[in-house]
């Protein structure tokens, strides 16, 4: 029989803030910060209708935008595969993992959420458009009738999402620490996703 883990805690999305610098002397990780405090002043009011995004921004806006658009599209193709094969699942052992279907499904939505929310924050405007949802994914909607078939199609997309996840954070690098952190969460999820399926696989 497949044991159901209990639902896991939801995760926050990381809020953003610059930390006061009180001198130019301080030091950063990589060295001294270039800017004194009445430069960053200023910086902060000269374009404040960016909200978040500033001066030292240091990735290409536009195309996190896109990216960021990419793993939203990903996240709701996998609510949806998750939600038709937790009410497709027949079988034996079907009540135990179409459960398990489901609590992914959920916290895929919560993935799709956190990233929607950083589009926002970032100025964008999260694309929810079904006509061009599976285009714009990284994973497939996938059917299948039997619960085995089931079970290898999520974990198919469960490591195309690590392996695409893995790649943009790696991208992403100190350009967009906020971003990337927020993929970082995501994706030590989809790693344990991926491991309970490969457990179901397995019996």
């Amino acid at each position: 029989m497949c044991t159901l883990r209990p639902p896991r805690p939801q995760v926050a999305a990381p809020e953003m803030g610059l930390s006061q610098v009180d001198t130019v002397d301080d030091v950063s990780p990589t060295g001294t910060f270039l800017s004194d405090v009445s430069t960053l002043r200023a910086r902060a009011r000269e374009e404040i209708g960016k909200g978040p995004v500033t001066a030292a921004y240091g990735a290409d806006l536009d195309r996190v935008l896109d990216v960021l658009g990419q793993c939203l599209a990903t996240e709701i193709v996998c609510v949806l595969r998750y939600r038709q094969h937790h009410f497709a699942a027949s079988g034996l052992q079907s009540g135990a993992v179409a459960a398990e279907f489901l609590q992914h499904a959920l916290e895929e939505q919560e993935h799709a959420d956190l990233i929607a929310a950083r589009i926002t924050q970032l100025g964008g405007t999260p694309d929810f458009d079904p006509q061009t949802l599976t285009a714009r994914a990284h994973s497939q909607y996938t059917t299948a009738k039997e619960l085995q078939e089931m079970i290898k199609e999520n974990l198919i997309a469960e490591r195309i999402a690590i392996a695409s996840y893995t790649e943009i954070i790696t991208w992403l690098g100190t350009g967009d620490p906020t971003t990337r952190r927020v993929l970082e969460q995501i994706l030590a999820t989809e790693e344990e996703h991926a491991e309970d399926m490969a457990t179901l696989l397995e019996n």
